[in-house]
């Protein structure tokens, strides 16, 4: 591998990546960033870890694992099939209130498109409430792109930036402050499009205005017309596109990932990037895979399982879950073993390295961590550190300068995340949740790679103490072979943001 300082030059690699004049001399890179509870720092699973960094540079890739998926015989379908040429005459103006983290809030944007086009409404710009644990005050035009968001549902529903003056008194301190006659605060979770019609509809007769609130996962999956199931994939999959600096950042992280490393001067002790001129002959060079971790100590606490940390760690877990959620916490119930086995457990970062290593990744592939903090910090995350030593984040991808625009804004920091984690070559997530399942969704839409664990069989095979490398790793080719590349077709009440198929794709012809 050939390797320079990528500096400043006409018609290099380098002028796709400047944002300043000195970015390559050095501008103090840091490091990777978690949060740092203190953890215990020996591998859990010794023997399949000392295994594994013995496999690590004697590993054979499996031939396919770069391999990007094959036709799957569909195409994205999410154009009307309705006659009309002309909106309908609105019904009044619907607001929604959404809370939860970036992911939830986009499902719920969809949702509120939908609802809209039921109920030939008028749909308001959705306000995106603060979260209560990362404290993100962003409206939704700090996020994502209006002009774009409008412009490609223009046909489908009216939408409005705010509401006009008649009706400037319909904010959120307003229904905070009394019961409201037109706010629609029984909206059942997953309701029927007639529920809308036969509720909502008399609201808009009315007054002119409905707001529906709370929103998040009230409206169903099952019984939809086919027109409003296109129309949800098309606002998640074809609106939503970020604001111009966030998708800016995501492409200067993605050509840092495939075309530069991170290089220390000993004399110094700085570090800086040099791009990578000649990969030739280098299996995976070029390419990353995105791993988001879903490990922060909300998880850890909520999943009531045990990783590792000894009793003081389980104190400080269920403490945290009492405070929080007051106990109320159903995995509570189960033991450690039960929880395992049932793939309720969230893969340490340990276990994510273990995992890839068995799947056949080098030790040199690229990783970028989508997360947010790890619980445990860098004590929690030094075994996966040990079999991949190339993780970057965009701390350590990027100066704080070209991080400015998101700094302190968690639902920004996440839509870089997502961003990049669109573009990578393969992504995988340590447990289900929002993020793993948007992407699930918006990959399966693009056929792109996703790697999706099999949490209970993982969870079996990291109980068994004594099972040694070689029946491990084949165990987890298997269970990768069983699932790998097959499109997983929507079910009975399961989400068409994670599952578009059938709903949102057509046969090619």
């Amino acid at each position: 591998m050939k390797l320079h300082h990528c500096k400043h030059g006409g018609g290099s690699l380098c002028d796709m990546l400047v944002i300043i004049t000195t970015l390559f001399v050095p501008l103090g890179y840091a490091s990777p960033s978690f949060l740092s509870e203190p953890v215990v720092t020996k591998p859990r699973h010794s023997r399949l870890f000392k295994s594994a960094l013995q496999q690590v540079n004697l590993n054979e890739q499996q031939s396919d694992l770069w391999t990007p998926l094959v036709n799957q015989g569909w195409k994205p379908c999410i154009d009307s099939i309705a006659t009309s040429l002309s909106l309908p005459d609105s019904s009044g103006y619907i607001q929604v209130f959404l809370d939860g983290g970036l992911n939830q809030q986009r499902m719920g944007i969809c949702d509120a498109v939908a609802v809209a086009k039921i109920l030939n409404a008028t749909l308001v710009i959705p306000y995106l409430e603060v979260n209560p644990v990362w404290k993100d005050t962003s409206y939704f035009e700090d996020i994502f792109d209006v002009d774009h968001f409008m412009n490609v549902l223009k046909d489908d529903i009216s939408i409005v930036r705010e509401l006009p003056d008649e009706y400037t008194w319909s904010t959120r301190e307003y229904y905070a402050s009394a019961i409201r006659s037109t706010r629609v605060k029984n909206a059942p979770l997953h309701a029927s499009a007639n529920w809308y019609l036969e509720h909502v509809s008399p609201v808009l007769e009315s007054y002119g205005i409905a707001a529906i609130s709370p929103f998040s996962h009230r409206l169903a999956f099952n019984n939809m017309p086919v027109d409003i199931q296109r129309l949800r994939c098309k606002v998640n999959f074809e609106a939503l596109t970020f604001v111009p600096h966030v998708r800016d950042l995501g492409d200067l992280l993605v050509n840092r990932l495939r075309f530069c490393v991170v290089q220390s001067d000993d004399a110094t002790g700085t570090e800086y990037l040099k791009q990578v001129v000649d990969t030739k002959g280098i299996k995976g060079a070029g390419k990353f895979v995105a791993l988001h971790l879903r490990f922060d100590k909300d998880m850890a606490a909520h999943s009531a399982c045990d990783f590792g940390g000894g009793k003081a760690e389980k104190k400080a877990l269920a403490r945290y879950r009492k405070a929080i959620w007051q106990g109320r916490v159903l995995n509570s119930r189960f033991t450690n073993e039960e929880l395992r086995n049932q793939g309720r457990c969230p893969l340490t970062p340990e276990e994510i390295g273990l995992l890839l290593t068995a799947l056949g990744f080098e030790n040199n592939t690229r990783l970028y961590l989508a997360s947010h903090k790890v619980y445990g910090g860098e004590a929690r995350i030094s075994a996966l550190r040990k079999l991949f030593p190339n993780i970057e984040d965009k701390k350590s991808l990027a100066s704080a300068v070209e991080r400015a625009q998101i700094n302190g804004k968690a639902s920004l920091s996440a839509a870089v995340d997502y961003y990049v984690s669109m573009h990578s070559d393969i992504f995988i997530s340590a447990s289900p949740g929002n993020m793993h399942n948007a992407m699930v969704g918006h990959r399966t839409y693009l056929n792109l790679k996703t790697i999706r664990p099999n949490m209970a069989l993982l969870g079996q095979l990291f109980m068994n103490q004594s099972m040694n490398w070689s029946d491990f790793q084949a165990a987890v080719v298997k269970g990768r072979r069983n699932r790998a590349g097959k499109i997983k077709m929507r079910e009975d009440k399961q989400s068409i943001y994670t599952y578009p198929v059938p709903d949102c794709v057509c046969q090619q012809d």
